[in-house]
């Protein structure tokens, strides 16, 4: 697997790159429903007053990282939430998110619904994976052993100590 995965494709066109589970995947750069959505939910993650974690609720959006496990994988979360403050890096974080947060593309949702969107996550360790489609207004939060079904504007608790305001 390259180390680099490029960000556009030979036209210039950018394009967004995950590798999973042995397979490169190729989505479109997301629409403007995609982009505005996740600024808002972005904006909104903050740490609980009711936790006492420690954890400082750093997100990042649209960043690739390295996960760990069976399968070697390569994935760009929409936003992933960190309670320490990620490196600046040129490369691939190597640091597992505490949670993730997908906002579903037209077309494109068998990706974070399917079997390497959040039930992904979840078998790499990560507790919270909340995937939230803006056309609808359905929020799914995968937690424990657990799939809610909400509808937006929701406010969530984090396992890790934040809340995401979707």
């Amino acid at each position: 697997m390259q180390s680099v995965i490029l960000q556009s494709d030979r036209s210039g066109t950018p394009v967004r790159m995950e590798y999973v589970r042995g397979r490169f995947k190729v989505e479109a750069s997301p629409a403007s429903r995609h982009q505005k959505a996740s600024k808002r939910i972005e904006g909104a993650i903050r740490p609980s007053p009711a936790a006492d974690t420690g954890c400082g609720c750093y997100s990042l959006a649209d960043v690739l990282i390295r996960f760990h496990g069976p399968d070697e994988a390569l994935k760009r979360p929409d936003i992933a939430v960190f309670c320490v403050e990620p490196p600046d890096s040129d490369e691939a974080l190597d640091m597992l998110p505490a949670a993730v947060i997908e906002i579903l593309s037209l077309g494109y949702e068998e990706k974070d619904l399917g079997q390497d969107g959040a039930a992904f996550y979840r078998s790499c360790g990560v507790a919270d994976v909340i995937v939230f489609d803006p056309r609808t207004g359905v929020v799914r939060h995968y937690h424990a052993a657990d799939v809610e079904v909400l509808q937006s504007p929701t406010t969530i608790e984090l396992a890790c100590g934040c809340r995401a305001t979707v």
